[in-house]
C-alpha cells in the first residue's frame, strides 16, 4: 500500500532512517534515495519500494541478508550501467552497525535474532557447509564441507554463513553412584586418550559435569546398584571381557556380584543384568534342597543336591534353585509317623536301606530328610469308634482288609484303599433319608477310603451281596450296616406311576408294609365298553424275624420289581373278570366283582388276602378310586345320561317354584283388588272436599281480581307520569355533559398541540445550535492538526509548482483559450505582472 501511495505522490518527504527505492524509466536503473531529505519525483522516474525504515541492528544481535551487494573496501561495486552488484544465492550476516537500507535485490531472511550465548557446561556441535580458512586465538584452521567441532562455553557464538549450528549439546552431570554410557559415533580418541572404534561404548564413572566430545553421544545414565547383606545382583556377560574387579568374564557366563565385592555396582557395557537375588534365610526350624549346586570350583554340579539346614543365610548361585522352596522341619507327636522312601543306599541306625525300600520313623522326634530319603507322606493314627472303619490294601500282596472299632496305624507296606460304588448306589447314599430310599450316614461328599455305613429304616430290609465269598447276606431295619471291602448293596428298580412303568423308583432298602400302591387298569365289558379304572391295593410281606437266618428271608429279594408283578397279576385277573360283564352290570356291582376277581370265592370274608408265593407278598385289600370310560363314545353317552337326569330332575324344581310363584300372585292380587277398591272411596271424598274449596277460592278469586285490576291502573298511570318528568330532567342533563365535555377536549387538544409545536421549535434550534458548534469545532481541530505552516505550503504549493513549469519552459507567462469564451484581460495582466515577484 506505501508503494502504490509513493508511486502516485510528486514530493516525498524521508524522515529520518527511512529510505525508498526510484526507478528511472529512461536508464531502467534503480537506486536508493535516503532521508532526511524531500524528494521530487521526475516524470521519468517512479518510486517501486518505500518509503520503509532503516535496518537497525541492536547491540549482540545479528540479521541476514538474502542476495547481498558486492562490496569493495566498504563501497557498493557497480556495473557498467549503474546498477547494484549483487550476491545471487548468497547470504550475509551483519552485525551491530548503524542502521543502513536495504539495496535494490537485497532482502531480510528471517528476523533479527540475538546473539547465542553458549552456558557453561554446553556446548554447540558446528558442522562446515563449505570449505573455509580462519584465524582464531592466532591459529589457523581450515575446515571442509561436513566437518564438526564443538564451541564450547561460557562464550558467545558469533555466527557465520559457513557454518551451521547442528545442535546444542549440555553436559551431563553424573552423580554419586551413577556412570554415563557413550557410544563413538566414528572413529575417535576420549578424554583420557584411548582409541574408540565407531559404535563402541564405554563407560565414564568420573563424578562431576561430563561434555560429550563431537564424535561421542550419551546413551544413557547408569545408575548403579546398591548391594546390602540381603541383595546381590545377578549378572551375564555379553562377550568375553575383564569387568571392574580384574576378573575375566567369559560370554554367556553368570554369576554373582555380592557385598563382599563391593558395596555398589555399576553395570558395565558388556554385562547385562538379569535381575536381584534376595538372600534365603534358614532358622534353626527350616532346611533346603538345592538342586544343580555350584561347587568350590564355582561351576555348577549338574543333577546333585545339597541339603542345606538352619541357622544359615546364603545366595542362590546362577544355576542353582530350591526343591520345593523352604520346608518346615519334620515335628512328630506321638500318634504320627512319617514314611520313608530310599533314593539311594542310605544307612539309617545302623541298618542299610536300598533304593525304594520303605520304613517309617515313629514320633515324638525332629526329623530332616537326608538328600538320600525321599518322604513320601505324613501318617497320623486313625482313631475310629466302634461303627466306623477304614478300608486298608496291602501294596505287597494286593488284599484288602476292613478295620473297624480301634485306632489304627497303617504300616509301611499298606495304604489306604478307596471303595467305588456305582453312581446311582452313590446317589442314594448321599441323599437326605427317607423310609422308602433309608438314610445315608452322611449327607456330605463321601471319603471312599471310610468303610460304608447304612442305616437301615424300621420294618425294612436290606440284601449284601459279597462278590469274593458268593455269599449274601440280609439285614432287617432298624440295623447299621457296614460293608466289607468286596460287598455290595442289592439295588432294587420298582415299577412306578399311574399306569405302572419300570425302572421310576430305586431303593437299597425294601419295605415290608403295610403299605399301599394304586395303578390305572384298562378294562373292557361283554359289550365293548372300554373303561380305566384307578384301584389302590393294600399289601404287606408275611414273614416272620424268627426266620431271617432260612430261605424264608431270601424270598424277599426273588421278585426284583415285585411293584410291577403283582400290578400285572392283578391287572390280568380284574381284565379277565370284567370282561365277562356287561357295562349296565359292572356299573351297579364294580366293587363285588373286582373283589371276586382277586380274592376268589372268598371274597365275602372281610379277611380275604391274596398270597404271592414267589417272595410272601400279600395283597389283603383292594380299592375302586375312580372308573372313567375310555372310549369317546361311552364318555359321550353317560354324560347325555347325566345331562338329561339333572335337565329332568330341573324341570320339576321349575315346575314347583312356577306353581309357588302362581299361588302367591294370586293373594298378592285379591290384596291389591281391595287396597284399591278402598283407595277409590277416600279418593271420592277427597274429590268432594276439593270442590268445595274450589267453588270458595273462585268467588274470593273473582272479587280480588277487580279490586287489584282498578288499584293497578291507577298506579301504573301515576308511575308512567313520574317517569316522564324524570326521563326530561336526565336528558337535559346528559345534552349539558356532552357539551362541556367536548369543550374541555378541544381546549385540551389546543393545549397539547401548542406545546407539541414549541418543544419541537427548541429541539431544532438545539439541533442547529449543536450542529454549529461541531462543525466550528471540527474546523479548529483541522486547523490545528494541519498547523498554519501546513495551511500556507498549501496555498503556496500551486503557484510555486507553476512557476517552477514556467521556468522548465523558459517562459515568463502563458494563456490558453478556446476563442469562443471571454477573457478578463484585466486580472490575466496582474497575473502577469505580479508572476516576477513569485519567483
Amino acid at each position: 500500500m506505501a508503494s502504490r501511495l509513493t508511486a502516485e505522490q510528486n514530493v516525498i518527504r524521508l524522515k529520518p532512517y527511512f529510505y525508498i527505492h526510484v526507478i528511472d524509466n529512461n536508464s531502467n536503473v534503480t537506486r536508493v534515495e535516503v532521508g532526511p531529505q524531500t524528494f521530487t519525483r521526475q516524470e521519468h522516474e517512479k518510486v517501486v519500494f518505500g518509503p520503509e525504515e532503516m535496518i537497525k541492528i541492536p547491540p549482540r544481535n545479528y540479521v541476514i541478508i538474502s542476495d547481498p551487494i558486492a562490496k569493495e573496501k566498504g563501497k557498493p561495486i557497480t556495473d557498467a550501467f549503474g546498477n547494484v552488484r549483487l550476491r545471487h544465492g548468497d547470504y550475509e550476516i551483519r552485525f551491530e552497525q548503524a542502521p543502513f537500507p536495504l539495496y535494490p535485490g537485497e532482502s531480510v531472511s528471517g528476523k533479527i535474532t540475538p546473539l547465542q550465548v553458549v552456558a557453561p557446561n554446553s556446548a554447540l556441535r558446528l558442522r562446515a557447509v563449505r570449505d573455509f580458512s580462519y584465524i582464531e586465538n592466532e591459529q589457523e584452521f581450515n575446515r571442509q564441507a561436513g566437518n564438526e567441532w564443538l564451541f564450547e562455553g561460557p562464550a558467545t557464538y558469533i555466527p557465520r554463513v559457513e557454518i551451521q549450528v547442528a545442535e546444542v549439546i549440555r553436559a551431563t552431570i553424573i552423580k554419586e553412584n551413577q556412570a554415563l554410557k557413550l557410544r563413538a559415533r566414528r572413529a575417535t580418541i576420549d578424554y583420557k586418550g584411548n582409541a574408540r572404534r565407531a559404535g563402541e561404548e564405554w563407560l565414564v564413572r568420573d563424578r562431576g559435569a561430563y561434555l560429550p566430545l563431537v564424535d561421542e553421544e550419551v546413551v544413557e545414565t547408569v545408575r548403579c546398584h546398591v548391594l546390602t547383606d540381603k541383595k546381590a545382583v545377578h549378572l551375564r556377560a555379553l562377550r568375553s571381557f575383564r569387568d571392574v574387579y580384574s576378573k575375566n568374564r567369559h560370554a554367556g557366563e553368570e554369576w554373582l556380584v555380592t557385598l563382599k565385592d563391593s558395596d555398589i555396582h555399576v553395570p558395565d557395557v558388556y554385562e547385562e543384568i538379569i535381575g536381584e537375588v534376595k538372600i534365603t534365610t534358614l532358622n534353626n526350624r527350616q532346611y533346603c534342597v538345592v538342586l544343580d549346586p555350584v561347587g568350590k570350583d564355582g561351576k555348577p554340579q549338574l543333577g546333585a543336591r545339597e541339603l542345606r539346614k538352619g541357622e544359615v543365610s546364603f545366595f542362590l548361585q546362577p544355576g542353582e534353585r530350591l526343591e520345593k522352596g523352604i520346608q518346615p522341619v519334620y515335628v512328630l507327636g506321638e500318634e504320627e509317623a512319617l514314611l520313608l522312601k530310599a533314593r539311594e543306599n542310605f544307612n539309617y541306625i545302623n541298618k542299610l536301606y536300598k533304593p525304594g525300600e520303605r520304613w517309617m520313623i515313629f514320633g515324638p522326634c525332629d526329623f530332616v530328610p537326608p538328600v538320600e530319603v525321599e518322604v513320601i507322606e505324613k501318617r497320623r493314627s486313625i482313631p475310629l469308634d466302634e461303627n466306623e472303619g477304614i478300608y486298608v490294601r496291602d501294596i505287597r500282596t494286593g488284599k484288602v482288609i476292613a478295620i473297624c472299632g480301634r485306632a489304627y496305624m497303617l504300616q509301611p507296606h499298606e495304604e489306604l484303599w478307596q471303595k467305588e460304588l456305582p453312581q446311582v448306589v452313590e446317589e442314594l447314599l448321599s441323599k437326605p433319608g427317607s423310609e422308602r430310599h433309608g438314610k445315608a450316614v452322611n449327607a456330605t461328599i463321601r471319603d471312599k477310603t471310610r468303610v460304608i455305613v447304612y442305616r437301615a429304616p424300621h420294618n425294612s430290609v436290606v440284601q449284601i451281596y459279597d462278590f469274593k465269598t458268593k455269599h449274601s447276606r440280609i439285614v432287617f431295619g432298624p440295623e447299621l450296616v457296614m460293608l466289607g471291602p468286596d460287598e455290595h448293596f442289592t439295588l432294587l428298580s420298582l415299577s412306578g406311576g399311574k399306569p405302572k412303568q419300570p425302572d421310576q423308583i430305586r431303593s437299597l432298602c425294601l419295605l415290608l408294609g403295610p403299605d399301599f400302591m394304586t395303578d390305572v387298569v384298562i378294562v373292557e365289558t361283554s359289550d365293548h365298553a372300554r373303561l380305566a379304572l384307578q384301584l389302590a391295593y393294600n399289601w404287606h410281606f408275611e414273614i416272620g424275624r424268627k426266620n431271617e437266618d432260612n430261605t424264608e428271608a431270601f424270598k424277599l429279594f426273588n421278585v426284583s420289581d415285585f411293584v410291577g408283578d403283582a400290578c400285572k397279576a392283578l391287572a390280568s385277573r380284574i381284565r379277565g373278570a370284567v370282561a365277562s360283564a356287561t357295562f349296565d352290570s359292572f356299573h351297579r356291582n364294580s366293587a363285588e366283582l373286582i373283589r371276586v376277581a382277586v380274592f376268589g370265592n372268598d371274597s365275602a370274608n372281610p379277611k380275604a388276602k391274596l398270597i404271592f408265593q414267589a417272595n410272601n407278598m400279600c395283597i389283603t385289600n383292594v380299592d375302586i378310586q375312580s372308573v372313567e370310560p375310555v372310549d369317546q363314545r361311552t364318555r359321550d353317552s353317560l354324560q347325555k345320561a347325566v345331562q338329561l337326569a339333572i335337565e329332568i330332575t330341573t324341570k320339576s324344581q321349575e315346575a314347583a317354584a312356577r306353581h309357588e310363584a302362581e299361588r302367591l300372585e294370586q293373594e298378592a292380587r285379591g290384596r291389591l283388588q281391595r287396597q284399591r277398591i278402598e283407595d277409590e272411596s277416600k279418593a271420592e271424598q277427597a274429590r268432594k272436599d276439593l270442590l268445595q274449596l274450589q267453588a270458595n277460592s273462585a268467588v274470593v278469586e273473582v272479587t280480588g281480581q277487580a279490586t287489584a285490576e282498578a288499584r293497578a291502573r291507577c298506579d301504573a298511570a301515576e308511575i308512567e307520569a313520574k317517569a316522564a318528568v324524570k326521563q326530561s330532567e336526565l336528558r337535559a342533563q346528559a345534552t349539558k355533559i356532552r357539551a362541556e365535555a367536548e369543550l374541555e377536549q378541544t381546549k385540551r387538544r389546543q393545549s397539547v398541540e401548542l406545546e407539541h409545536s414549541k418543544a419541537l421549535i427548541e429541539i431544532e434550534i438545539q439541533k442547529s445550535r449543536e450542529i454549529a458548534e461541531i462543525e466550528s469545532k471540527k474546523f479548529s481541530e483541522i486547523v490545528e492538526a494541519i498547523g498554519p505552516e501546513t495551511i500556507a505550503s498549501i496555498a503556496s504549493a500551486g503557484p510555486e509548482m507553476q512557476a517552477k513549469l514556467l521556468q522548465g519552459l523558459g517562459l515568463k507567462g502563458f494563456m490558453i483559450t478556446d476563442g469562443h469564451s471571454p477573457v478578463n484581460l484585466f486580472q490575466t495582466a496582474q497575473g502577469l505582472v505580479q508572476l516576477p515577484s513569485i519567483q
